[in-house]
């Protein structure tokens, strides 16, 4: 049986979360902030609904939707303001897992068909009024989405039998009994709405509840419950922490059980200092959290690998990873083959004259030209490939291509984009 999920749904205008898309009363301040704790307290995923109006506030909020995309461990959802095939991509390109299509809309209901086709059934939700619109809409929702988004309590029970794919109602305060009764049938994928927003704090005891009524819901914990795993003389598990995205080893910490089921529960990792001999969250202070991928032990059960998203440098030193002091190399093959780090070193050599200028550089002239000529020099560059393909040496190409990505770089630099944000790009498409 598939587990019922538990949904708070965020509204965001001007940068802020209001209650609803009518009323639209200030609720939070620091919607970021406001995601990580419903992460945190064991939400299931997160909805972002995008009531901004314009373009200019419709790419701020894309912004503020990637941020806590980035920040939180759950999926995230998006919503709103959505006229075309292209306001679905910047979402999912933001790092949501899915978006929402209000097919109350008649823009919206238009695109379902194209966007589903474009990007795949599973990552279309259909959100709909009532159950009647599941029955005007059912051949429609069955062939194009996913899911249901019921985005009111109302008959969910006529939903849940009517509907050709799983649905999940938005749910205000209702008694436990209520509760129970929604997520029994079969067909209810969840819920969403104010009673997950304001009881989040006990999303933890609702989910034991529906555990105790046979109702399937994510488990808590892991798989090893820390007594299983052997400590050292100080009673604590090294952990070997692990970039997902660049298989970098990042560092190496130590648990105590508090910090291990802290880490479980929060998603994001926790350690015992034994310095300071304290718990302390990876990030609490410099922002750099690291969010757990995923957490195994080794043949032993003595040590833990943690793989994770890395946010900023991991190290307190400012360094990308912890391990820079070399000791003895004797082999160049690793970094000569890893075409990542040499785009990783030459930008680094570029944003450092950005800095620290050097007289006689190259870059720097294009830097003290301003954004013009580098923008002519990239536009060059990109011709120069296009002619050097017409020739027969394909020696020629390489050159150009190389000449083109530095002059990339320089851009990259000048208008503060890096190579992690541009490979995130790549991997989210």
């Amino acid at each position: 049986m598939d587990i019922k999920r538990f949904m708070p749904c965020m509204y965001l205008y001007e940068g802020k979360v209001v209650s609803d898309a009518k009323e639209r009363r200030e609720v939070s301040l620091t919607p970021v902030q406001l995601a990580e704790s419903y992460s945190e307290n064991r939400c299931d995923c997160i909805c972002l609904q995008d009531l901004s109006e314009g373009d200019k506030a419709h790419d701020e909020a894309i912004d503020l939707i990637r941020e806590i995309c980035q920040n939180v461990a759950v999926p995230v959802i998006g919503g709103g303001h959505i006229f075309r095939m292209e306001d679905v991509k910047k979402l999912l390109y933001a790092g949501c897992s899915q978006v929402v299509l209000d097919l109350e809309q008649e823009k919206q209901r238009e695109l379902l068909r194209e966007v589903s086709l474009k990007f795949g059934k599973e990552k279309i939700i259909a959100g709909v009024d009532s159950p009647a619109m599941i029955g005007t809409l059912k051949q429609q929702i069955g062939e194009y989405a996913c899911e249901v988004y019921l985005f009111h309590a109302g008959g969910a029970g006529e939903a849940a039998l009517t509907s050709p794919v799983p649905v999940m109602p938005f749910l205000p305060e209702v008694s436990l009994e209520k509760l129970i009764e929604v997520l029994s049938y079969a067909n209810i994928s969840g819920i969403s709405g104010s009673l997950v927003n304001e009881n989040i704090r006990d999303v933890a005891a609702l989910k034991k509840l529906c555990a105790e009524n046979n109702i399937p819901v994510a488990k808590e914990g892991g798989a090893y419950p820390f007594s299983a795993l052997k400590k050292g003389p100080d009673g604590l598990v090294p952990v070997v922490v692990q970039d997902v995205k660049t298989e970098a080893v990042l560092m190496v910490a130590y648990m105590d059980e508090e910090a291990y089921n802290r880490t479980l529960e929060t998603g994001r990792m926790t350690y015992y200092s034994r310095s300071r001999q304290a718990l302390w969250v990876k990030g609490e202070t410099s922002g750099h959290y690291q969010y757990v991928h995923s957490l195994t032990a080794d043949c032993d059960l003595d040590t833990i690998l943690a793989r994770v998203t890395q946010v900023g440098p991991a190290c307190h030193t400012g360094s990308y990873s912890c391990f820079f002091n070399e000791i003895q190399r004797r082999s160049q093959k690793e970094e000569s083959h890893n075409p990542m780090k040499v785009f990783e070193e030459v930008f680094a050599v570029i944003e450092d004259r950005k800095l620290h200028p050097k007289e006689g550089s190259y870059t720097n002239y294009l830097f003290d030209k301003g954004i013009d000529k580098i923008l002519k020099k990239v536009g060059e560059e990109a011709t120069e490939i296009v002619i050097a393909a017409k020739n027969p040496n394909p020696n020629e190409i390489k050159y150009e291509i190389a000449d083109f990505l530095y002059h990339m770089m320089v851009l990259m630099a000048e208008k503060g984009v890096t190579w992690e944000e541009v490979t995130e790009e790549l991997a989210n498409r």
